[in-house]
């Protein structure tokens, strides 16, 4: 059984950690190496994993009898329309494919439905087979997004939105 448990800035090395071990299998035919390698120095040190939550985005752990085998950052509120949005949301390759993102979305859903949040939303990577998941659960593209990164590298998303 899997259960999901917000974190506190001092365990965000865990994040840290997990985010080193999903990243290169998830992103190996999408990003080339330098930029995966520059996007995990760039987002997923402690220090600024720890910045966010201290800036108030709030960080779980998903665990099950293994140990952690997911993450998922959020932030409340975003934008001036009352939304949730799932900055991260990320599960061992290994334990992909058995329910476990859904019990996280399930667990978004349930933060901003306590939060008076009217939706959730998040950007994915346009090549990433997640889209079809989180189609799936009822997200919708609202549109296409590019977002340079700086060193040459653009993020090329989705924006998708959960209606609350």
């Amino acid at each position: 059984m899997a259960t999901v448990r917000r974190i506190d800035a001092s365990e965000v090395e865990e994040v840290t950690k997990l985010a080193h071990l999903i990243w290169p299998d998830t992103f190996r035919e999408i990003l080339k190496p330098e930029q995966l390698q520059f996007m995990l120095e760039w987002m997923y040190t402690p220090q600024t994993l720890a910045s966010q939550v201290e800036s108030g985005h709030q960080f779980f752990l998903l665990e099950n009898e293994q140990g952690n085998i997911g993450y998922m950052g959020i932030e409340l509120d975003h934008s001036s329309r009352n939304l949730l949005k799932i900055h991260k949301l990320y599960i061992l390759p290994s334990h992909q494919g058995q329910g476990y993102g859904k019990l996280m979305i399930e667990h978004a859903v349930a933060v901003a439905e306590s939060n008076g949040n009217s939706a959730i939303t998040l950007n994915v990577n346009r090549f990433n087979k997640s889209v079809r998941f989180y189609q799936a659960l009822g997200f919708q593209m609202i549109k296409e997004e590019n977002i340079d990164i700086g060193h040459g590298y653009l993020m090329e998303d989705y924006v998708m939105e959960l209606a609350l």
